[in-house]
């Protein structure tokens, strides 16, 4: 199989409905971040050579995990990091972590993020000084926690767990890339467009949403600043705030 050459950095494919996969590519490496399947991203890395080395789970949910025994299945050695917390709900993982620790993969170290809420073990993983792109200096794979213009639900957590986890994010880096594990974008800024219809950022970024994925682009990633300059569960100013936003988006109907 040939090496690739020029593909080295973050590479979204979405799978399922509104899944997205990240691929983290360094010469001839890749992690894979919380695989719903398993053939596409197979395939992915077998056209281009690559080994897989790692796979990163953020949380138990089967369409962040459910493709992760076929990749293994194909390359064995892959190592498998998730939360120790989650052992018993992802028990194939072979690194477990837990907030504060730093690992290395490609060269690069990683930093884990306890951001429970989504569910009670939900981590994230945060690339300080990123390399890998001329723009971005950091990228954040944050699963379902953060999402481009939104949150995750509260499957196993409060609204102060979410609050928590959000600020968190938000002091990271404004430059880092935002990657999240689902394409809800438009969705998220219509809403919030809704909510506050006076906000020239958010119906400017809404529009430019729209037009990405007329085009079939993706949305994502994103970054902190954008989800600063837009997210307003993210600007939520306290935990009463969020729950209020959170309850009014899960009854919306779009």
């Amino acid at each position: 199989m040939a090496k690739p050459s020029t593909i080295d950095g973050i590479h979204p494919v979405a799978v399922l409905n509104d899944n997205i996969i990240w691929i983290w590519v360094h010469g001839d490496q890749a992690v894979v971040i919380d695989p719903a399947v398993s053939d596409p991203i197979v395939d992915w890395l077998d056209r281009r050579g690559l080994e897989l080395v790692a796979v990163l789970q953020t949380h138990h949910h089967s369409d962040h995990i459910g493709g992760t025994l076929g990749l293994l299945q194909r390359w064995s050695s892959a190592e498998v990091i998730a939360a120790a917390e989650d052992q018993e709900r992802i028990p194939f993982q072979t690194l477990s972590v837990r907030d504060g620790d730093e690992i290395e993969l490609l060269g690069r170290p990683i930093r884990v993020l306890d951001v429970r809420a989504h569910t009670r073990a939900h981590i994230a993983y945060w690339l300080p000084q990123r390399e890998i792109s001329t723009s971005l200096t950091s990228v954040l794979f944050c699963g379902d926690t953060l999402f481009s213009g939104g949150c995750g639900r509260l499957f196993e957590g409060t609204p102060a767990d979410m609050h928590r986890a959000l600020q968190k994010l938000g002091s990271l880096p404004p430059e880092t890339l935002v990657c999240c594990a689902h394409e809800y974008t438009e969705g998220n800024l219509r809403w919030a467009a809704q909510q506050e219809p006076e906000d020239a950022l958010i119906r400017k970024r809404l529009i430019e949403v729209q037009a990405k994925r007329r085009s079939g682009s993706l949305s994502l990633p994103s970054s902190i600043a954008e989800e600063w300059r837009s997210n307003l569960f993210l600007r939520a100013t306290s935990s009463e705030e969020l729950g209020r936003l959170r309850q009014h988006k899960d009854s919306w109907k779009g």
